[in-house]
């Protein structure tokens, strides 16, 4: 039975690197090392049970996008340098911080060691190394140009990261603000509407409507109905969840998320960058278009770009090209189909698409930067306007009751 070991080595620069490694026995693993050029410092076996760590499952093993991306540059620059794939796959395994990542990239490696093509061994680890970029690697395997198809996925990953802290960062205050505005607007249901609505009964004075659906929140949320209300909350959002998880239910879903005026197009640009980068990335690195509009499509994170995309698909495997479907589609602004007609006419189809997506990706930075100044005083208006409603609402009594007194 296998045995995991822990080792401390140095490479021949002299640099001490730790790590972890699976063998039958002590003498194996140090072999092994040896073998990779290693100078073994310590090895030792892997203590067993609570080590102080906790993992939870979604959590802990998580690996972020910026994660790969750093993995995949370092990777292709060490390739590149003339390492092999295998000893550079050791040093990353040894040098990555996430551990749960540095054990996938050390399976990889065990994986290419025993025969396996650098694509298959990735393949087995869908939920880190997704269809497009085992397809960029397969075609770089048959080019012949690992090193090159290697760069391209990192700079295809890095502009997916750049995209997604944009778009994260946009949503970000928004989510801020109104989960402020919601809280201040439960404590002053629960805490301080109470200590009015006792005044009002010493008061005897008849209620304003106002006032009296405030009163009636308070008393909502300040009793066992609030439990029915959450219920309600939660059981909308599951309902919610589950038909977005259908296939009608996602397709007007996404579509949907066009429509705002302030978010939506932040979303369309942002899928209009990652269709153009995706593509032509996969059309750079050598993947057949017809299976590169199919990684599109599944790797578009739209239900909209997906089905336009399969009608590319169709219209190019009946001899049209790109730029027709593309201009009967809506979802395609004319700019974007004019740029892709002329890389189809001057051959440069990938080139285009690689401005198309420069070209929507400063649009989406630029969108992001305005956000904050477009919503800051609908925010402020907002906030100021559940409070001054609440306020006004429990003032009003104190005006009728002068009334009723004279």
């Amino acid at each position: 039975m296998a045995t995991t070991f822990d080792y401390k080595v140095r490479d021949r620069s002299g640099n001490l690197i730790e790590g972890s490694l699976d063998g039958d026995n002590l003498a194996l693993v140090v072999g092994r090392l040896r073998s990779m050029g290693y100078l073994p410092v310590s090895v030792t076996p892997a203590r067993a049970g609570f080590r102080g760590e906790i993992e939870i499952p979604g959590i802990t093993d998580r690996i972020k996008g910026k994660e790969i991306a750093a993995f995949t540059r370092q990777f292709a620059t060490m390739v590149e340098s003339g390492l092999s794939i295998n000893r550079s796959l050791t040093v990353l395994s040894a040098q990555v911080a996430n551990k749960h990542f540095s054990r996938v990239i050390r399976e990889v490696r065990d994986g290419v060691e025993t025969g396996l093509a650098l694509s298959e061994a990735l393949a087995k680890h869908p939920k880190v190394f997704d269809e497009l970029y085992v397809s960029m690697v397969r075609a770089g395997e048959v080019g012949g140009s690992i090193d090159v198809v290697l760069k391209s996925v990192a700079t295809a990953l890095e502009k997916q990261v750049a995209i997604s802290r944009k778009v994260r960062g946009a949503m970000t205050y928004p989510v801020v603000v109104v989960s402020v505005i919601s809280i201040l607007f439960v404590v002053m249901m629960v805490v301080i509407v109470p200590v009015f609505k006792n005044l009002f009964v010493t008061l005897g004075a008849p209620l304003p409507v106002p006032t009296r659906i405030v009163i009636e929140i308070s008393n909502t949320l300040a009793s066992w109905r609030a439990g029915i209300v959450v219920a309600v909350v939660v059981f909308g959002i599951v309902g919610v969840r589950r038909w977005i998880g259908t296939e009608s239910g996602r397709e007007k879903w996404d579509a949907l998320k066009l429509r705002p005026p302030i978010f939506g197009p932040l979303v369309h640009k942002t899928a209009l960058a990652r269709f153009s980068f995706t593509l032509a990335s996969l059309a750079r690195s050598g993947v057949p278009v017809l299976e590169s509009l199919d990684i599109v499509a599944r790797a578009s994170g739209s239900a909209v770009f997906s089905k336009a995309t399969q009608e590319i698909k169709r219209a190019v495997r009946a001899g049209r090209p790109f730029a027709d479907p593309m201009r009967a589609n809506p979802v395609f602004p004319q700019l974007m189909v004019q740029m892709v007609e002329v890389g189809e006419q001057t051959g440069a189809l990938d080139d285009m698409l690689d401005k198309a997506a420069s070209y929507y990706q400063g649009e989406v930075d630029q969108t992001v930067d305005n956000l904050s100044s477009i919503l800051e005083p609908l925010l402020v208006v907002m906030m100021g306007g559940v409070v001054g409603t609440v306020i006004i609402s429990l003032y009003l009594p104190m005006l009728t009751y002068i009334k009723y007194v004279h």
